[in-house]
């Protein structure tokens, strides 16, 4: 009559088959009787009573009364409310405690914080607990979660120990030594496990959380762009794309020493943005990326180009992964590399969604949570994301249309492959002409494919096809035609009456809402314009920082104890969560 696991451990624990404990043996040598008397407490010569079982392999009785002593203690351990109680005061009063452990205090220099640490285990965050865990897997510190143990024995023996007779002073013993060797360390198990999960599942959080913040930062949209992967000895790799992302070109300049072709690269540069008509440009923010910034800013081109210094986090994982290399077959890691920088630009969402989420390097301790959980709230954050913004059929990867809801990784190839044979689709009602494209996949798909030239209206908003006649009979009723402004479709709604247009269009009201909403801004984009970071032209590096300065920068990572914020200097500096703002916060995403 149980739904929690826990309770029915302790439920099952009596009948569960033992390996040969103590008790066990004392059983076999026919004590449990004496057990029994000696818990009644009754017993008024127990040394005497005791002097009976000794037969067999009980030498004396001594022994026999340490025998069922042990089945006491096994009994106390056994028994549901004395496990409850000590529960008690371990969520109430437990304390974790890491010391280091002898001889490896080199080793353990990074975890220097937690050589003598000690503090509530109901207040120790999720990245001090990880960060704990971790350093005990690496066998260089130990750790132990206790509560006050003479508390925990007092309710025990409150329990247990009843009178003040010989039986009574056996059993108060054998529960001393029942708490100390069977209880404390189970529930302390049972603890660290409960603490782990909690900090995991808060680790997860902010994961998930800086992960969609990042899938959904603004796109710049479809534009010609020039990247470049930024480098001094190796040159930087620069590649050409057309407003869909396809390479057209590529090649390698040596602007920054120890080559320094300066004007070879100015040279090359005009050439590749005069013949590819370039409309921005696009800077990963690895190694020599403020001076390649520079270099360019100090050119001059026949026209304003804007330049955005782009993360590069996880661009290498992308270049060496198989849909890089089914992408680009013909080029090396480099050039993929630079592809990607590029193409993060014109939409983030699209590029990311090629990496393991767990290289784009927004988290904290990744590694040390339960990886399962991970990767599930992962996937399912990148699908939250691309089925909120939307996916244009026509441009869209394979890869990034696995993510829409009702396709799968065949359907999303065969979508493609439609593509590539018959050409761009017209209409959303075409992907029914798509190889194994059934009824359900269409229905659950279609809502979040956007076809932007469809004669369509309603093929470029997040009206689901089936709601397709909802939408023209309450354009219908409101008077709008075809070609008219829909921006105040939602006042137009309310004035005519929601509830009674509802009933009119024969759809609930929230659905309503929501297709006025669509309608009333075809094609847009929950994600906002895209702000150019403004970095100062007199910090490059680390020694041109002086104490007092103010710096504009973005941010890269939030997590429990603070803020990494990019300044320009390839190394991003942290805010302290205690110096974010002038309010006490519980965690930094509230205000950053």
């Amino acid at each position: 009559a149980t739904w929690n696991p826990t309770e029915l451990e302790d439920i099952y624990l009596p009948y569960k088959p033992k390996r040969k404990t103590r008790a066990e043996a004392a059983r076999q040598k026919g004590l449990e009787p004496l057990a029994m008397i000696m818990m009644l407490q009754r017993e008024p010569n127990l040394t005497a009573k005791a002097a009976t079982f000794v037969k067999g392999d009980v030498k004396d009785a001594e022994d026999a009364l340490k025998g069922a002593r042990d089945i006491i203690a096994e009994q106390v351990n056994e028994d549901e409310r004395a496990r409850n109680t000590v529960r008690n005061q371990f969520s109430r009063q437990a304390e974790i405690s890491a010391k280091v452990v002898k001889g490896k205090e080199e080793e353990a220099a990074k975890y220097r914080d937690y050589f003598d640490f000690s503090e509530p285990l109901k207040r120790c965050t999720s990245h001090r607990l990880l960060a704990i865990r971790r350093a005990e897997s690496e066998g260089v510190l130990k750790v132990s979660i206790n509560p006050d143990d003479e508390a925990c024995i007092e309710r025990l023996e409150r329990q247990f120990v009843r009178g003040n007779n010989e039986c009574s002073q056996q059993v108060d013993e054998a529960t001393v030594d029942a708490y100390k060797r069977l209880l404390k360390p189970s529930i302390e198990t049972e603890f660290a496990a409960q603490s782990k999960e909690k900090a995991d599942e808060e680790a997860i959080r902010v994961f998930t959380e800086n992960l969609r913040q990042l899938l959904l930062a603004p796109p710049l949209g479809q534009k010609r762009v020039l990247a470049i992967d930024p480098g001094f000895r190796t040159g930087c790799k620069v590649v050409c794309l057309d407003a869909q992302g396809n390479l057209l070109h590529n090649e390698n300049i040596y602007p920054h020493p120890p080559v320094n072709k300066t004007g070879e690269a100015a040279s090359k540069l005009r050439k590749m943005i005069e013949a590819y008509q370039i409309e921005a440009i696009s800077i990963g923010n690895g190694t020599a990326s403020r001076e390649t910034e520079d270099f360019i800013n100090s050119q001059s081109f026949d026209r304003q180009i804007p330049v955005f210094v782009v993360s590069e986090q996880g661009a290498s994982i992308y270049s060496a992964s198989k849909i890089a290399r089914d992408e680009f077959p013909d080029y090396d890691v480099t050039v993929r590399g630079a592809v990607s920088i590029g193409r993060r630009l014109m939409d983030p969402l699209a590029e990311l969604v090629k990496i393991d989420p767990k290289s784009i390097g927004v988290g904290q301790y990744q590694h040390d949570v339960d990886q399962t959980k991970l990767k599930k709230a992962l996937d399912q954050t990148v699908e939250n994301c691309v089925n909120l913004v939307g996916v244009n059929l026509n441009t869209a990867s394979s890869h990034l249309l696995t993510y829409i809801s009702g396709l799968g990784p065949q359907l999303a190839q065969n979508i493609v492959d439609y593509r590539a044979e018959n050409g761009p689709f017209p209409t959303r009602r075409d992907l029914m002409k798509v190889k194994r494209m059934g009824a359900k996949a269409f229905e659950q798909c279609a809502g979040f494919l956007r076809i932007p030239e469809s004669k369509e209206i309603l093929d470029n908003t997040g009206v689901h096809p089936e709601s397709y006649a909802a939408a023209k009979a309450l354009l219908n009723l409101l008077g709008c035609k075809k070609g008219d402004d829909f921006s105040a479709l939602t006042e137009k709604l309310n004035a005519y009456g929601l509830s009674k247009a509802a009933a009119e269009c024969a759809v609930g009201e929230p659905t309503l809402l929501d297709i006025a909403k669509e309608l009333s801004k075809p094609g847009r984009d929950p994600r906002d314009e895209l702000p150019a970071p403004i970095l100062r032209k007199d910090v490059l590096e680390m020694k041109d920082l002086k104490p007092g300065m103010e710096l504009t920068g973005t941010v890269r990572n939030v997590i429990d104890f603070g803020v990494f914020v990019d300044i320009g200097v390839h190394q991003d500096g942290l805010v302290h969560i205690s110096e974010v703002c002038d309010r006490r916060l519980r965690h930094p995403s509230e205000v950053v």
